[in-house]
């Protein structure tokens, strides 16, 4: 590329230096199988991407329990190979909270076993500790309700217990302030996020990933200062949303983000990495091929190098 961009530049991130800047965003691809189990052919689909500097797995459920809040979202929910209706779950029980918070660190205990670098906490995108921490859903009158502590709360004893369980250095959190996802809302997110950084940068985590605007939509749905964010953690802030190669450029050029996380480009375009620096085009995702299904849609798609042969 003639344009100079960072984006390709080595970062250290905790224990480990990654080869370039680019993030593969989790990307939730329901191709489990029996157990919820991943299948060989995420094997092959994650070793496909590998020239990311730095893979994120698509999210696994740390327990039943923690696949609801009680308000029925307006959504779907992918079971026996489709989507249905999202039934309407139950208020977690005051007793019931400290399992839920045992349930992460198992789980973050569990993926460090199965050989993974570290862990990313899922609190974005309207599953449950963004649930717990915004006023559009948490209607809650005990200790973890009202006031911005309290919804507050949950999100940041799971990240406590993940931390000293895999080590901050190991940990990183995903947010999205924003993001109208499975029909989540707060009133005034700006001084909730700004409290919650706030203590999680206390607890060092690694690295925060932040989805700007809408979760794969408009970058400006509301308003909101994520330059307050980068502010007030002072780890490594990986920004996501929308993001291309100019706009990527951009933002770590002027140093409003230290990691890019890409999306859906990853799907189609295994070789992101390369397509990026050589300035080729992109190859479009399959929409209809995005949740459940095999090799199609998933593993299939060519690498720059098998385009041109086969265009030769």
């Amino acid at each position: 590329m003639s344009t100079p961009t960072k984006l390709f530049e080595p970062f250290k991130l905790g224990p480990i230096t990654l080869p370039n800047r680019l993030v593969m965003a989790p990307l939730t691809r329901n191709r489990a199988v029996a157990g919820l189990v991943p299948s060989p052919l995420a094997i092959e689909y994650y070793g496909q991407r590998a020239s990311a500097g730095l893979l994120i797995t698509e999210a696994s459920q740390v327990s039943q329990q923690g696949q609801g809040s009680a308000i029925r979202a307006n959504g779907k929910t992918f079971v026996g190979g489709t989507f249905t209706e999202i039934s309407e779950p139950r208020a977690l029980a005051l007793e019931e909270i400290p399992g839920i918070v045992e349930s992460f660190k198992r789980g973050a205990a569990n993926a460090l076993e199965a050989g993974f670098d570290g862990v990313e906490i899922h609190g974005a995108n309207g599953y449950l500790l963004d649930q717990f921490a915004k006023d559009g859903t948490n209607k809650r009158t005990d200790a973890y309700g009202g006031a911005i502590e309290n919804r507050a709360k949950l999100m940041l004893e799971v990240a406590n217990v993940v931390a000293v369980e895999a080590g901050p250095e190991r940990t990183g959190i995903r947010i999205s302030p924003v993001t109208p996802s499975n029909d989540i809302s707060d009133s005034n997110p700006q001084p909730v996020f700004d409290y919650i950084v706030d203590h999680l940068n206390a607890l060092k985590l690694v690295y925060l990933h932040v989805v700007e605007g809408a979760t794969g939509g408009p970058r400006d749905i509301a308003p909101f200062d994520y330059g307050s964010l980068r502010k007030r953690f002072k780890g490594a802030y990986v920004a996501n949303n929308g993001y291309d190669f100019e706009l990527a450029t951009k933002v770590l050029a002027a140093n409003q983000a230290d990691l890019i996380a890409f999306g859906k480009p990853f799907i189609s375009n295994p070789d992101l990495v390369e397509r990026l620096k050589r300035g080729a085009a992109l190859t479009p995702p399959d929409k209809a091929t995005f949740y459940g299904g095999g090799a199609k849609g998933y593993t299939d798609y060519p690498a720059l190098g098998e385009v041109l042969d086969a265009a030769q």
